[in-house]
Formats: structure tokens, sequence, C-alpha cells
């Protein structure tokens, strides 16, 4: 047995809901430069009629290692995790629930059934990933914006701090402006989610039940990475779409709906694949540093319950 072993007593959902979220503010803090990388090459090729945008336009990125190395040699090594507390502020209030409250709602479909069937599995991916769009939206949206803001210059930055960032969205745009993208975004978590959540459980299962493996770190790292290709596959073309719409100005898209066809239109279809390679970098190194530190924290809390 490699790690905590399996306790006696199943976690209690508060267990699981403060072991997600930290476990993904951990898994953030390993992966956010991919995250990063991924978004300034998914906003690249987007026409934009500021003047601050004419400077991050001009900067070209290649790859994901292209793109951090530029970011590194332009905008200092910092400019790496622009954002970062915004998306910890984020992980923690929303993998708390998409993640954490998985189980309790996929058990409330089924009744507390010990046999549970894909559709009851699709259907706690969804609320849960809907429930935590609409608590986290706003963090999501100044985590993004502050992701695509290119910093070699001071005075041309669009936001001096994360909570500068959320007071002039607030005065600009008003307060929808925080949730700016909630549909498009509702959209993608609801497939990342039924993805993520519903790949990593079949998976994780179908090597209980058909392989020698037990459940302990190499089976949890199997089935984490699997899902995180499974995620990246499905998931890339709206998370393209809610980064652009999420990052333009105001009055640029009517519509997320409208961003997408501009886009269709203006780059072609590969357009909704720009910035794959990270999105797979980073899903599938999050998924793995997630999932396994989250079963371990799990099993690690129950473990120093049961001793108090």
């Amino acid at each position: 047995m490699v790690g905590f072993r399996p306790a006696d007593v199943p976690p209690t959902a508060a267990v699981k809901f403060v072991g997600a979220g930290t476990a993904a503010c951990i898994a953030d803090l390993v992966t956010f430069p991919l995250d990063t990388a991924k978004v300034r090459l998914q906003i690249q090729g987007e026409s934009s009629g500021t003047a601050k945008a004419s400077h991050a336009q001009a900067v070209k990125y290649r790859g994901v290692f292209g793109t951090i190395t530029t970011m590194v040699r332009t905008e200092g090594p910092r400019s790496l995790y622009n954002g970062l507390v915004a998306g910890l502020q984020r992980q923690m209030s929303f993998a708390s629930v998409r993640i954490g409250l998985y189980d309790s709602v996929k058990q409330f479909y089924t009744k507390g059934s010990e046999h549970v069937g894909i559709g009851s599995r699709l259907l706690a991916g969804c609320t849960t990933g809907a429930m935590a769009v609409a608590l986290a939206q706003p963090t999501d949206v100044v985590k993004v914006r502050f992701q695509a803001q290119v910093s070699a210059c001071a005075s041309n930055k669009r936001y001096q701090g994360t909570m500068d960032a959320y007071r002039t969205i607030a005065k600009e745009e008003g307060v929808r402006g925080l949730w700016k993208g909630t549909g498009p975004n509702i959209a993608r978590n609801a497939i990342v989610n039924c993805t993520e959540l519903v790949t990593y459980d079949l998976i994780k299962d179908a090597l209980l039940r058909s392989t020698p493996m037990t459940d302990d770190l190499p089976c949890h790292f199997t089935s984490a990475f699997g899902a995180g290709f499974c995620t990246t596959v499905i998931a890339s073309p709206v998370d393209v779409v809610k980064t652009r719409y999420m990052n333009s100005a105001q009055g640029q898209y009517s519509s997320a709906l409208n961003c997408a066809v501009a886009m269709l239109t203006k780059e072609g279809p590969m357009a909704f694949y720009k910035g794959f390679m990270p999105s797979f970098l980073r899903l599938g190194s999050w998924n793995v540093v997630m999932f396994v530190t989250y079963e371990q924290l799990k099993r690690a809390i129950m473990a120093a319950r049961h001793m108090a």
C-alpha cells in the first residue's frame, strides 16, 4: 500500500468539501504557469480595439514552453502567476463545491443505492458544476483578466491588484460584469465536471475491478491522468470561447455565441483548439496533483479524527 490506507469510516461531506478545496489550491500552485500560458495562447489572434491591448497583440507566442519563455523574458517570472490570488480564491469556493459535494449529490440522486449508473454520475457532475460556477464566477473573471494582461509596463496594466480588479469591473461594467461569461462557463463546467469526475470515477472503478491495482497512489495517478486527457479533448472549444468572452472589452461581443461565430469566421475551426497542448499539460498535471492530494487528504483527516 502506498500512502495513507483507506479509512474504516468513509469520509464525511465536510471532510470532502475542505479536502477538495485544499487539494485544488495545491494543484493550482503547481500548474498555474501552464494555465497562464494556455490563456495567452487562447486569446492570441483576437482583434481588440483598445490601445492597451496593442502591446499584447505585438507579442507572438509559440507553443507552451515558448509562451512561458517569452513571458519570463518580456514581463519577468512573476507574470506566470498573474491572477494567482483570484485563482486560489476560485479553487477554495469552486472546487469545494464541484468536487467536494459530488459524492453527496450522487448519493442524493441514487437515493443511497449501491448501484450507481452513468446517468446519476452525469447528473451529479452537471449539478455540482453549475452550483460552483454560480458561486465562484467573479473569481474566474478576475483570474482570466489578470492572466491575459501583459505586465511589462505598470501604466498599461488593466488592473493594479485583485481587489482593484473586482472594484473596477463592478464600476465600469456593473455587478453583472463580474458574472460575465456565466453561460459558457456553466456549459464548460458541466462538460468538464462530467468528463473529469465521471471519467475518474469510471476509470478508477474499472482498474479496481479488472486489474491487480488497489485503491492507492498508482490507481489514483492513472485514473487522474486519463480523466485529464478526456476532459481536454471534449472541453477545449468551450474553454477557448469562455476565455475570449470573459477577457473581451465591453461591447466587443454581444454574446458568447457571437464570440464563437466571430472566432469561426475570422480564424477558422482550429481556433477552438488554440492552447490545446498547455490545456492538456495543465489539466493532466492538475488532475494528477489534485486527485492524488484529495484522496490522501481525505484519508489523513479521517485518520487524524480517529486518533483524536
